[in-house]
């Protein structure tokens, strides 16, 4: 593999990694790039779990930027984007899109920096316990401790805009409104 092909494999990971880490698209840009400069430079083909490897280096390029960062939350609370979606999609169904990634981009930015790490690298990324743990080098309980409290606390704002509903069925069982 060339570096042309690793960053055409995983150039949308770690810009999406770092865009649902960071809330900005130029910041998402900027960092998606130095990943890259940092892979080039590095002996990358002697890798064994190249995709790990890499999402690792765009976590810890996002969370140095963010230690940096003086005013991350109102940030991130003022400009809540996520991707618009595909071209093929129509303009309505493109909208409710765009409306339904901002909500959720408000959602994310509202939990704590680590917790945001794990949920992102689980649910947009579907990476399995043992990855996110190889990724972030913390144990595998810690990442499910994480991925718990972020569900908790996502539910809990849900729950407290109104969004979710108990039905018939149990006291687990939601259905988004």
């Amino acid at each position: 593999m060339t570096n042309k092909e690793l960053f055409e494999t995983y150039r949308s990971d770690v810009y999406r990694t770092c865009y649902y880490m960071l809330g900005q698209a130029a910041d998402a840009e900027d960092v998606c790039q130095d990943v890259f400069m940092t892979a080039f430079r590095s002996e990358w083909e002697k890798i064994d779990n190249i995709r790990s490897w890499i999402l690792r280096i765009a976590v810890n390029q996002c969370l140095n930027l963010l230690r940096r960062r003086t005013s991350l939350r109102s940030k991130l609370t003022n400009n809540p984007r996520l991707f618009t979606g595909t071209p093929e999609k129509t303009p309505d169904v493109a909208v409710e899109d765009r409306e339904a990634a901002a909500e959720w981009a408000g959602y994310m930015s509202r939990l704590p920096v680590k917790i945001r790490t794990v949920i992102s690298l689980r649910y947009l990324h579907d990476l399995s316990t043992a990855e996110i743990a190889e990724v972030l080098k913390i144990p595998a309980g810690t990442v499910k401790s994480r991925q718990y409290k972020g569900l908790k606390l996502l539910k809990q704002m849900l729950e407290k805009q109104g969004k979710l509903e108990v039905t018939k069925g149990g006291a687990y069982e939601y259905q988004i409104r």
